[in-house]
């Protein structure tokens, strides 16, 4: 394994910024086009420790975490051929709807994971650049269980390990020059596509104890 090139710091306003994300309409705070009751907000207390947060208000919208490397001092970007790391712990709450992508210029998006409690063994892998996705079932998966995720984003092929074990390779890749700033979120589904939360239900998490970027020494 090369040195890590990128080690996130959540709370880092060099490296994150909190709160707004160009593949939200016009930055955010809200995307209601996209199934999501997010409105998202800068409160350090939503994302920076690392525990991605979303809790309801009264207009039925949800206060919700996001950081982003897009716009931060350091900007920074994964690379075709670099290796992303990640250890979470998936939410419990039904509506809830983690992810760890991808984003620039209205798109270069790849879904390092995307989760439903109500799949509740289901990941979601999506390459959005060259058209790759996989459902992946798995008896590790489940709400509030801890994973070990890592995605090669190869020029012929990103390839998906859970807990050390490669699971899906798409056979299409990124590319030989594409680029993407890092997004980490917790949005709220809204109920076209996944249950929207109960109305017994306030507030909702993921943790993300630690990623990071490795690159190629020759890269």
């Amino acid at each position: 394994m090369t040195e890590a090139l990128f080690t996130a710091d959540f709370g880092s306003e060099r490296q994150w910024v909190a709160g707004r994300s160009w593949a939200y309409p016009d930055g955010g705070p809200v995307n209601p086009d996209d199934n999501k009751l997010d409105h998202l907000v800068v409160d350090p207390g939503y994302s920076r420790s690392g525990t991605f947060r979303a809790t309801r208000r009264p207009d039925g919208l949800w206060d919700t975490g996001l950081l982003t490397t897009e716009g931060s001092e350091e900007d920074f970007v994964v690379r075709t051929g670099d290796l992303l790391r990640t250890r979470v712990r998936l939410p419990t709450v039904t509506g809830a709807w983690p992810a760890v992508w991808t984003w620039r210029d209205g798109g270069q998006e790849i879904d390092v994971f995307e989760y439903h409690p109500d799949n509740p063994d289901l990941l979601e892998f999506s390459n959005h650049v060259r058209g790759g996705h996989r459902y992946h079932r798995d008896e590790a998966v489940g709400p509030g269980a801890w994973i070990d995720l890592a995605v090669r984003f190869g020029s012929d092929s990103v390839v998906w390990t859970l807990n050390g074990t490669r699971v899906f390779a798409d056979r299409r890749g990124v590319g030989h020059d594409w680029y993407a700033h890092l997004i980490v979120n917790l949005s709220v589904c809204a109920g076209r596509y996944h249950p929207a939360p109960s109305e017994a239900d306030t507030e909702m998490s993921f943790e993300v104890e630690s990623l990071s970027v490795h690159r190629p020494p020759h890269h």
